[in-house]
């Protein structure tokens, strides 16, 4: 298991893995989004209570789902390098901030515009609505944080602390609903009993939510790549794939 795990970290090996699992997975992705999206915006019902402005969610909920995700994933890794010192864990989790904004903005945004004719609102200081919004603050201030320093050992350690105190913020966003108040609906999915979803909405939805994650996976390897051939652009076994032109 940790001869694995150890294989897995060395930036070659991963670089190699990324290359034969990204264009499967970009494969996919477009499938799965495809029928999900078809499927949630032509085939599932009209709801009786929202009408059609509900198929937002098709998009909503991935997005604030992937959001949460790809914070847990940047934790994760953030871990891995204060404890270990892993230089790959530190490449993934610069790469995957950027996505993970672009998610939660996402998220922000479509759940604005369901808000609008659900709540009469496009905005309220909701508990839900404002713990996201705090997300997109730590995302964007860890990206500052990691852009205003230049050791990159420095800049590793301290945007790693930043991502595990930022970590606090997820139960809040996750049980806002649950624990106060709010506008936002409950949880109709991730529940401990069945899901209060009809299932020919809940299919559509779980394909465009397992489609944005693995979109994400097809980013983050990609760009991974990249970053790793920018960090070892002197190491040996760059220089030999340049030479042979297999970059």
């Amino acid at each position: 298991m940790f001869r694995w795990f150890h294989k897995l970290a060395s930036t070659r090996n991963f670089y190699r893995l990324a290359e034969i699992l990204a264009p499967w997975l970009a494969i996919l992705c477009a499938i799965l989004l495809g029928v999900g999206l078809f499927q949630g915006l032509f085939v599932a019902p009209t709801d009786y209570e929202q009408g059609e402005s509900y198929r937002i969610i098709f998009v909503h909920v991935p997005s604030a789902w992937l959001s949460l995700f790809i914070y847990m994933t940047m934790a994760f890794c953030s871990l891995l390098v204060i404890v270990w010192k892993m230089k790959l864990a530190d490449i993934v989790a610069e790469v995957s901030a950027p996505v993970g904004a672009s998610f939660t903005f996402l998220a922000l945004a479509t759940g604005s515009l369901w808000g609008k004719p659900m709540w009469g609102t496009w905005w309220e200081w909701d508990a839900r609505l404002t713990s996201e919004l705090i997300l997109l603050f730590i995302y964007i201030g860890y990206m500052a944080l990691r852009a205003s320093i230049d050791n990159p050992a420095t800049r590793a350690r301290a945007s790693a602390i930043l991502a595990l105190v930022g970590v606090v913020n997820i139960p809040i966003i996750k049980f806002s609903v649950d624990w106060w108040n709010t506008l936002h609906q409950p949880a109709s999915i991730m529940k401990f009993d069945k899901p209060s979803i009809h299932p020919t909405m809940l299919q559509p939805l779980l394909l465009c939510a397992l489609g944005f994650t693995v979109f994400y996976f097809v980013v983050m390897l990609l760009n991974t790549r990249s970053l790793i051939l920018e960090r070892e652009s002197k190491s040996s076994w760059v220089q030999e794939r340049a030479a042979e032109g297999r970059l």
